[in-house]
């Protein structure tokens, strides 16, 4: 390519899902709505568990930081989309701010991704190796865990930041996705993206592959001891304590699967951006109703709360000065 032809891009136009514009303030008070939920539901789970004394284990603690994330990826995802939607569906921000955005995803997405796997060995060990817990599942290894988490987290956003950083950007200045993410980034570059797609592999292997291989071994030893359990009650409730986790696990990875491994061409191109929202809006709005639907503790912290509150009112109620 001869360099004086190039031309250097600065700034790039978001598509977004380019929908019909009667619908435009339909779907700004939908992702508002949805970014409230979000926020809320991963803020009252991070209240609870710092509240309430009966929530102070590693299940729960690991469940806050969970919350954190989702948090983290909301706001990075959720603002801009209903900026997006605003604008019509199109958006213009800068590569520099568009780098930023893609590094602040892949730390959520990273962090979702090691916490997930953290969260499948802590099941692991309660329900396989219930008398070795509290000794391997101690006040300390829970903070050095999370301590690394989110160093690794920041790091591997940092590797890509510093790898896209060094590229030339020269057009067509349009994403056709919601988001800046890396694939679309690349694609925009006039430079040799060989290191680029070696570091996403690699990255991918590391934070991506081999966590799902570590949770499906782990639950392959909770199934077989879960069936070694006589009674089907006991099952139940042995499965019950890790079903939530189940849950998010398969909705978190199983879009992240289905959108990056599947070739993104033609209409397939329109499906996994419509995908993509599963596991950027969607996942982190259902993480704490999954959670809270599904665990005993969490509903019984919440019906307690509620019990005081209305207790305190009743008190307050009766008090009053007769005027």
């Amino acid at each position: 390519m001869d360099e004086k032809n190039v031309t250097i891009i600065t700034v790039v136009h978001l598509l977004g899902f380019q929908t019909p514009k009667a619908i435009t303030f339909l779907l700004f008070f939908l992702f508002l709505l949805i970014y409230c939920a979000t926020i809320c539901g991963n803020v009252l789970i991070i209240s609870l568990v710092s509240y309430s004394k009966f929530l102070h284990s590693p299940m729960y603690f690991f469940l806050s930081q969970l919350s954190i994330t989702d948090i983290l990826l909301a706001t990075v995802i959720l603002p801009n989309l209903i900026h997006i939607t605003l604008e019509k569906n199109t958006a213009i921000i800068s590569i520099s701010n568009c780098i930023i955005q893609f590094y602040f995803f892949a730390v959520s997405e990273t962090s979702e991704s090691l916490l997930l796997t953290v969260m499948s060995y802590d099941r692991y060990l309660a329900i396989c190796k219930p008398l070795h817990y509290t000794l391997l599942m101690g006040h300390q290894f829970c903070w050095v865990t999370i301590i690394t988490t989110w160093s690794l987290s920041f790091l591997a956003g940092l590797i890509y930041i510093l790898v896209i950083s060094k590229l030339e950007f020269c057009g067509p200045n349009i994403i056709d996705h919601f988001f800046c993410d890396l694939d679309p980034i690349v694609k925009l570059s006039c430079s040799d993206i060989t290191i680029v797609q070696i570091e996403s592999t690699s990255t991918s292997v590391v934070f991506g592959f081999i966590p799902v291989i570590f949770i499906i071994v782990s639950y392959v030893y909770i199934i077989v001891t879960i069936f070694k359990i006589p009674s089907i009650k006991s099952r139940q409730k042995v499965f019950s304590t890790c079903s939530s986790h189940l849950t998010v696990v398969c909705m978190f990875y199983g879009t992240l699967l289905f959108v990056y491994l599947v070739p993104r061409r033609g209409q397939l191109l329109k499906i996994t951006k419509f995908l993509s929202l599963l596991y950027t809006v969607v996942t982190p709005l259902m993480n704490p109703i999954i959670y809270s639907l599904k665990n005993k503790d969490l509903k019984e912290v919440v019906g307690r709360i509620a019990n005081n509150l209305l207790k305190l009112n009743f008190y307050h109620f009766k008090n009053l000065p007769i005027t």
